[in-house]
């Protein structure tokens, strides 16, 4: 029998008309079923977040860490389960979901010690026998809203410096993949988090995202997804002067220099290009190649995507798993299409695959157009697919003018053995997020995420800087 999972208002499992969650390697399979969230639900929400928010955030720091703490210890006892439903919720391969559930738990035990800490400011003042700190406070009842490409990680990466910073949070997931996100709620009622300082509510995202923005309680957002979605809620949170952090699209490069380390350059992009089905954020989708190597690298670029295994995700050996659902599959193949208008056919892939193992699954091969221009519509547009398209460069300021040449600016990478023109890289590319022969998808917690340009919106995640979205500060002058 198929499991029904309930959203969670104060403190309790609430019942009501569900959807299904079905799995993308296998549409055959329902992973789970959900209760379907109303906007009366958010309200619900909200009001027991304003209830809770008195006693939580007069909780001392220490003690809300160690209930994240708590949080971490509960999820690692269930990691094996935990990443293996990813896997067939979201179709990322399951050594993948692995990785991404270690995060997780790591984000949780991160921000638990932050508990011990939250630094605050303490300088001298000018006048005698005056006492001048400022002290973190609270901001109020947030609303987190989280996407179906990490369904673990960026829930984690907003719940837990929310909640050791003393607010209470509505927890609103993508509707493809919402079971991740509800093992992290489930973890924390079992870790004795009070009622109603965690929420949780799934369902239709503009339903439930208007009533989440109009909520009378809220008092931020915060938002990863589309850029469509973003500007919209920037415009209604600005309505109510709501603080809000955005996080929205990329369009990312890899600079391939002729002097890089050859090999390690095919395989950090194909790397960045293809693992987790193109579904990153920060995943490239335009590799910039210097003239001398340019056919080279192509070549051998095409060579290593023909030996990729496409495949489900739970069986060993695959490297890249589904498209998340119909509609993603159906964009892949619409920007193929612009491709082949645009570029001519693909060196390798562009098509759906089809027979016994894929049938069932919304499976895609990991597709390269080489001879790509500036202008074209698939170097210019995200796509959020396995589609890679190949640009030529002059020299490494032809590279830096093309990669530079594009209204976002999330991440970028450079493939180089010149110490020079990496520190060049660094301080003039327009990206939040930059790596120096690595790929330029794949992040750690300790130091902050974000982008520039039309990427990212308002205050940086993870790492210190998080602590900045969900705190204020609380500032004192004593005379003694």
């Amino acid at each position: 029998m198929t499991e029904t999972f309930r959203n969670y208002i104060d403190g309790e499992w609430v019942s009501g008309p569900t959807f299904e969650n079905r799995n993308p390697a296998n549409t055959d399979e329902v992973v789970g079923l959900f209760v379907k969230g109303s906007a009366s639900d958010i309200q619900s929400a909200a009001g027991a977040a304003a209830r809770a928010l008195s006693a939580w955030s007069a909780m001392p720091a220490p003690a809300r860490g160690n209930l994240l703490f708590k949080v971490a210890e509960i999820l690692e006892r269930g990691f094996d389960q935990i990443a293996a439903e990813m896997t067939r919720e979201e179709g990322k391969t399951l050594p993948e979901s692995k990785g991404e559930v270690r995060r997780s738990i790591n984000i949780f035990r991160y921000f638990g010690g932050e508990g011990s800490r939250l630094p605050g400011l303490l300088v001298p003042s000018e006048r005698e026998r005056v006492h001048m700190f400022a002290i973190r406070k609270s901001i109020g009842v947030i609303g987190l809203v989280t996407p179906w490409n990490f369904p673990s990680a960026i829930p984690s990466w907003k719940m837990a410096p929310a909640l050791v910073c003393g607010n209470t949070i509505i927890v609103k997931p993508a509707s493809v993949a919402p079971l991740s996100a509800w093992r992290i709620v489930e973890a924390c009622h079992q870790a004795g988090i009070p009622k109603g300082v965690v929420n949780f509510v799934a369902g239709s995202g503009g339903e439930l995202g208007r009533a989440l923005v109009e909520a009378p309680p809220l008092k931020a957002i915060s938002f990863t997804g589309s850029c469509d979605v973003g500007r919209w809620l920037h415009t209604e949170a600005s309505k109510r002067s709501l603080r809000i952090q955005l996080e929205m699209g990329g369009k990312n490069p890899t600079i391939v220099l002729a002097d890089a380390d050859f090999n390690s350059a095919v395989e950090n992009t194909v790397n960045a290009a293809f693992f987790s089905t193109g579904q990153k954020c920060t995943a490239t989708s335009r590799v910039i190649v210097e003239e001398p190597i340019y056919d080279k690298f192509v070549a051998a670029l095409v060579e290593r995507t023909k030996k990729l295994k496409v495949g489900n995700g739970m069986e060993p050996g695959i490297d890249i798993g589904p498209a998340v659902d119909e509609g993603q599959l159906e964009t892949n193949l619409k920007y193929i299409d612009i491709g082949r208008k645009e570029a001519g056919a693909p060196r390798v892939g562009g098509n759906r695959l089809t027979g016994k193992d894929f049938d069932k699954g919304y499976f895609i091969e990991p597709t390269i157009f080489a001879d790509v221009t500036p202008a074209m519509t698939i170097a210019r547009e995200e796509i959020f697919g396995p589609v890679l398209a190949v640009m030529r460069a002059k020299n490494f300021d032809d590279a830096m003018q093309i990669a530079n040449d594009i209204p976002f600016g999330l991440s970028a990478s450079i493939q180089t053995s010149n110490i020079s023109r990496a520190f060049e890289f660094v301080n003039r590319m327009e990206a939040g997020l930059l790596t120096v022969n690595l790929p330029s998808a794949g992040v750690e917690y300790q130091l902050p995420f974000g982008g520039t340009k039309d990427s990212s919106f308002g205050s940086k995640e993870q790492g210190p800087a998080a602590l900045e979205f969900y705190s204020d500060y609380k500032t004192v002058y004593l005379k003694y």
